[in-house]
């Protein structure tokens, strides 16, 4: 028997009804902020992940799925592995810099990883997002988390948290990487591979390092001194000082935390995470952050930009059971010509109907209709002769006759 590929899973059961939920929320909840819905090919140029996510994360140097498409062997493609780079180069290609700020996007799909599966985790998973351009104020870093807090409450999550944190401009970010390099460079011998590469590329991204042993040596009371400074500039400090008097004015309970920095190279200024009780050690839910710079980097002009992303998979995981996937109405009858029509009609006055296609004994016929149905539409001889219907409360057992265009008004 063949089976589905390691890492990858299917969607059925009641998990489709949660994944149509987070879509119709997400729908919701962005259109009414005016976030237009954007849609990118799965995959892209394998360079534009390589520069816009960067070559010292896990995810370029360890996960992507890279393949050369036939008969190019010059140019190699990636299955995207996440969507923000993907966003940036249609806002480029797509001349969007010239159209009048903000603009703001929302997409939903599937990515590719190639990492260890876990719950929650697959190498086929799916991210729902939104990105806004243009906007440099951090009124446009506080909407972006507000609008993650009122989405994630909208599919019923409540045990979640708020941390947010400042990774301040390149500028003021070139000391503090230094500073960090020169405390951590005599326990370079205790910490893990990733480290060594990651003190060489990016020793920022160090600090979201997920070894034991190397959070042991990030808790010494040396190391803490460093990670901990006010090291961002004035402006940077502003800023990150208004964007906690804007998420105040929000009422977004959130607290500041100095080891946030994220796993991708392009962040700067504000990051953040949002984090669930309900899923363990890896709890976080959402992630996101500032990152005026990719734009140009990716070939565009300057162009500040802010947006986050959530696992689907994680949020289906911590969602409420949804125990109402009931149909409408299923018509019990063993004159399958009537069955049929009435079935037909219900369904193009946008009633949800099905009826037995095997004509079995009414009782059986009844027996699945409790299952699958509010309502069953008993559809006998006696009903065909006279005109009429007999309708019956799969809930209470409550029976009645009535017409069909009594029906489509209730």
């Amino acid at each position: 028997m063949i089976k589905a590929q390691r890492g990858t899973k299917d969607i059925l059961g009641p998990d489709v009804i949660k994944f149509r939920q987070i879509e119709d929320v997400a729908r919701k909840v962005f259109q009414n902020a005016n976030y237009k819905e954007l849609r990118t090919p799965i995959f892209e140029d394998t360079k534009l992940f390589a520069r816009g996510i960067g070559d010292s994360t896990d995810i370029v140097n360890k996960e992507m799925y890279t393949f050369f498409a036939p008969n190019n062997e010059d140019s190699s493609i990636t299955l995207r592995p996440e969507n923000t780079a993907g966003v940036v180069r249609a806002y480029i290609e797509h001349g969007m810099s010239r159209m009048s700020p903000p603009q703001k996007m929302w997409y939903m799909g599937p990515m590719f990883r190639y990492e260890r599966p876990q719950a929650g985790r697959q190498r086929q998973f799916h991210q729902v997002g939104v990105e806004m351009f243009g906007i440099s104020s951090p009124t446009a870093d506080a909407e972006v988390i507000f609008l993650a807090e009122t989405f994630l409450k909208e599919l019923g999550l409540q045990n979640i948290t708020v941390e947010i944190n400042s990774l301040g401009c390149p500028d003021c970010r070139k000391k503090y990487k230094e500073n960090i390099k020169n405390v951590l460079g005599k326990y370079l011998d205790k910490l893990c591979d990733d480290c060594h590469v990651r003190y060489e590329k990016n020793p920022l991204r160090m600090l979201d390092c997920k070894s034991e042993e190397c959070q042991k040596i990030f808790a010494l009371e040396d190391v803490q001194k460093v990670i901990l400074e006010d090291f961002i500039c004035e402006e940077c400090h502003e800023h990150f000082e208004k964007l906690k008097e804007y998420l105040d004015g929000l009422n977004v309970k959130y607290s500041v935390n100095k080891l946030l920095v994220r796993g991708l190279d392009y962040y700067n200024r504000t990051v953040f995470e949002i984090k669930s009780e309900n899923l363990g050690s890896q709890n976080a839910v959402c992630g996101g952050g500032r990152y005026d710079g990719l734009v140009e980097m990716l070939g565009g002009d300057y162009t500040p930009a802010i947006g986050w992303a959530m696992g689907v998979e994680r949020l289906m995981a911590i969602m409420p059971d949804i125990s109402d996937n009931l149909i409408d109405y299923f018509v019990v009858s063993n004159n399958q010509t009537e069955a049929i029509k009435l079935t037909q009609k219900l369904r193009e006055n946008n009633k949800s109907a099905d009826f037995d296609f095997s004509s079995r004994k009414w009782v059986k016929q009844l027996e699945k209709a409790s299952k699958i149905a509010k309502y069953a539409v008993i559809l006998g001889d006696e009903e065909i002769e006279n005109h009429f219907l007999t309708v019956k409360n799969l809930s209470t057992g409550e029976q009645k006759k009535t017409s069909f265009e009594e029906i489509i008004k209730e």
